[in-house]
């Protein structure tokens, strides 16, 4: 019988940590928190410093029961919850809810590997009370916020509106961002693009300068003066300039960074980083190793990574690219905002690559395995060196410049190179070799008109990446709160990038009026400061809230009092119901808009909103193609005659045939591309 009992969060963790302990070890799971505040009330009294009242979670009881069981029988009792704050108050919760009459041992690693497991329990400690006050203090925070505020939108918006402390600033974000477009004013501007030949070899070149005269081309006329001035197709060579160009590796990820790469690289959503991440983390069957811990804990805001692993990456990348590859070793500057508990995310050891543990891992895993793999490599290797050539060309002292650069020696980029929202960088735009003096020939001059854009919405990735800029929330706040906006309907989503609904922009409204405090960026950030402090054990978390609720609570009282009823009213759809005559009306439901019966009760026909795009169904040839969504949100065509027809295609038709084997066409995305292509044979075209 087991002398030790081991109490981790999950069944996989348990089953990780359990075959490296051995048999005096029996490790349980207790599925997460076991106590919690109960969700009937505040659960917090005001009155007596904020004593929070505690409940076993509805559904637990059988499972405390057994966990209790199990203590009784234990000589020693491990808490080995995550290594963060949620982890430390899961062990402090677990460690009342078992009883007090018992000694517990806490026990925390970064990475769930053999090594790193078994040193741990050789070095046991106590649970961290100033890192337990610091998540209790934020959870009574956000509770008094959510179970303040939200009784007020139920009584003067509509029921089931939510507001929350991360929530309403990640909201009112969004909507700033909106508003900026809104009120944004187009300013026209024109650009000259040359198309030079020289020998069999064509470059580009942009208008840069009239003689020594920067000029702006704001109309038309600005470029007809400087196409008037143009003298013939010979430009001559006034300068090359040559320069070599270091490009140094990202760090390695931190929670934020994985987030946001993740998000532009495989297309995935916060929560689902994070929940491929813990699989990771957790432990993965491997053939000859076991159940092993693939990274490092994936909650962290540090880019800092171990001596060892540093020097096992160097001694990989040495091996396997040469001396020549490997990367000077260097300290690493933390943003202010950053606590620096943890490690970056890193693999748990890079011999374990990306090829070697494809088999053991699923689609979704292994993509971000060779993600995180990949960058932390890179971020050990050495710098890119690019060649760049910056040309002038000049006509009659019409200046136009020409860029170019070419990959000298690849460094890091062999491994990876980091993504951007705007597309990828052309890093070998190779201009012909030129000689200052000589001529080239024009064989183009193009004049564009062009309008300034606004500022771009927030796509995922920028709204975790400017809320980790902002020190708004926690590595382990982002995907929640981003979650939580979409689910209550605050925010949806257009062409993957954020957009507020109305019921966002009356709620963000209300809150503005009545709770500036809560949406307020440099309150919020103020505040997070505050529960560093608790966690440091710099403030009391009792004077941090009563600070907080002295000023938060007469705002409630107010807006209780002087808020106006909203009334939202139904948009009309445009057509009447086929069942009672009545008008049809755009209601939200829990995957979006569709259409009901304003009659309801009396009538419940509801139908899904289509959106027909002018194209003959490929497959019945009488109905018409149409938008539509999967429960998953993903946009895909069929046809308006179903089931009668069952139409489908993820690719959108096009309306035309394939001129090879007359099969319909379709135009594929893929990022900022696209093409037509057959959904038959092999036939592609440009897409327009």
């Amino acid at each position: 019988m087991a002398d030790n009992l081991v109490i981790v969060e999950s069944p996989a963790k348990a089953k990780t940590i359990e075959k490296y302990l051995g048999k005096r070890y029996k490790v349980v799971a207790s599925m997460g928190h076991v106590r919690d505040l109960p969700r009937s009330q505040t659960g917090i009294d005001t009155e007596n410093n904020y004593e929070p009242k505690y409940i076993t979670i509805r559904g637990k009881g059988p499972l405390l029961k057994d966990l209790k069981k199990e203590a009784k029988k234990a000589k020693k009792i491990y808490l080995a919850s995550d290594p963060d704050r949620e982890g430390e108050a899961i062990a402090w919760h677990l460690s009342h809810a078992l009883g007090d009459d018992k000694e517990y041992y806490r026990v925390v690693f970064n990475e769930i590997t053999k090594e790193a497991v078994k040193e741990s329990f050789k070095h046991p400690s106590e649970i961290n009370q100033q890192l337990v006050d610091a998540q209790q203090a934020r959870r009574i925070l956000d509770r008094l916020v959510g179970y303040n505020i939200s009784p007020v939108l139920w009584k003067k918006v509509k029921k089931g509106l939510s507001a929350g402390r991360v929530q309403s600033v990640a909201l009112r974000l969004v909507i700033d961002r909106e508003n900026e477009i809104r009120k944004f004013n187009p300013e026209e501007y024109w650009t000259i693009t040359g198309q030079f030949k020289y020998g069999r070899s064509s470059f580009e070149g942009k208008f840069n300068r009239l003689e020594s005269e920067k000029i702006k081309l704001k109309t038309k006329d600005d470029v007809d003066k400087v196409l008037a001035q143009l003298s013939g197709n010979d430009f001559n060579v006034d300068s090359v300039e040559k320069k070599e160009k270091k490009r140094h590796p990202s760090q390695p990820f931190t929670t934020s960074s994985l987030q946001q790469e993740a998000a532009r690289k495989l297309n995935f959503k916060a929560r689902k980083t994070m929940m491929v991440a813990q699989q990771l983390y957790e432990g993965i069957d491997i053939k000859r190793e076991g159940t092993v811990g693939l990274i490092t804990y994936m909650r962290t805001d540090s880019t800092r990574i171990s001596p060892v692993a540093q020097n096992e990456a160097t001694d990989f990348i040495q091996k396997e690219y040469g001396d020549e590859y490997v990367g000077r070793k260097k300290s690493v500057k933390q943003s202010e905002s950053s606590q620096d508990a943890h490690e970056a995310v890193r693999p748990t050891s890079a011999n374990r690559t990306p090829a070697n543990m494809k088999q053991y891992l699923s689609r979704d895993q292994y993509r971000l395995y060779k993600l995180i793999w990949d960058r932390f490599i890179a971020s050990n290797m050495s710098a890119a060196i690019l060649d760049t050539v910056k040309m002038e060309l000049s006509n009659n002292g019409v200046i136009f410049r020409s860029n170019g650069q070419t990959i000298k020696f690849k460094g890091f980029m062999q491994i990876y190179i980091e993504g951007n929202d705007d597309g990828e960088e052309d890093l070998n735009n190779r201009l012909p070799e030129i000689a200052e003096g000589e001529t080239v020939k024009s064989e183009k001059v193009d004049p564009k008109q062009h309008f300034t854009q606004p500022p771009p919405r927030f796509t995922e990735a920028r709204l975790v990446k400017t809320l980790e800029e902002l020190g708004i929330g926690r590595p382990s706040t982002y995907a929640p709160t981003i979650d939580t906006i979409q689910k209550r309907n605050y925010v949806k989503m257009d062409q993957k990038r954020f957009m507020p609904t109305e019921i966002g922009e009356i709620v963000n409204q209300s809150m503005t009026e009545y709770f500036p405090d809560i949406i307020d960026v440099d309150f919020t950030r103020t505040m997070e400061k505050s529960l560093d402090d608790v966690a440091e054990g710099e403030a009391s978390w009792v004077k941090v809230i009563d600070d907080f609720y002295k000023e938060f609570s007469p705002q409630v009282e107010r807006a209780d009092a002087e808020m106006e009823k909203i009334e939202i009213k139904d948009e009309p759809a445009g057509e009447d119901c086929e069942k009672c005559g009545s008008p049809m009306v755009y209601k939200m439901g829990r995957y979006g808009k569709f259409m009901a019966c304003s009659n309801f009760p009396d009538c419940r026909n509801t139908k899904a909103i289509v959106k027909t795009i002018g194209v003959k169904c490929p497959k019945c040839k009488d109905g018409e193609v149409v938008e539509r969504k999967s429960k998953k949100n993903r946009l895909f065509y069929g046809c308006d005659q179903y089931p009668e027809c069952d139409f489908i295609s993820w690719d959108r038709p096009i309306g035309r045939d394939c001129p090879k084997c007359d099969h319909y066409l379709v135009e594929a995305k893929k990022g900022k591309t696209a093409k037509v292509k057959c959904t038959n044979c092999e036939y592609e075209e440009k897409a327009e």
